[in-house]
């Protein structure tokens, strides 16, 4: 749904979709990624900016579902990130859940609230928005 392929697809599959309002996306940390090797070698922690990644990557399929044949042709882009606080590390063998919901949308521009959880406690945090346009 989303044009993201290895190694920047940070999503594994969704576990819930809700048109036009919230979604949810897993990503099964594996110790394989490729930015293990030099985020932590010593102490393998999964970076900040790639936790937010996987939450515009979650609102990205949240938009293209909703959207349907109207996406077709169109990506979806970051506008601006706000907000954004990490809680705890996210580390390799934990289960991220990727908790999205939308905020508003207006015309090609939506507006996201994103949580990522990991064993029940929330790992970070973002507001964010995204802007749908031609390829």
């Amino acid at each position: 749904m989303i044009p993201h392929r290895y190694p920047m697809l940070l999503i594994d599959r969704m576990l819930d979709l809700r048109l036009a309002e919230s979604a949810i996306g897993l990503k099964n940390v594996s110790i394989n990624e490729p930015f293990f090797q030099g985020h932590f070698p010593s102490q393998p922690v999964m970076p900040g900016v790639l936790i937010v990644e996987s939450m515009a990557q979650t609102a990205g399929v949240l938009v293209v579902a909703t959207l349907g044949a109207a996406a077709e042709g169109k990506l979806v882009y970051f506008m601006s990130i706000d907000g954004v606080r990490f809680r705890r590390p996210v580390t390799p063998g934990d289960r991220m859940e990727i908790h999205v919901r939308k905020l508003q949308a207006r015309q090609n521009v939506w507006k996201f609230e994103g949580k990522a959880i990991v064993d029940d406690k929330v790992a970070a945090e973002a507001t964010f928005a995204a802007m749908i346009r031609d390829v």
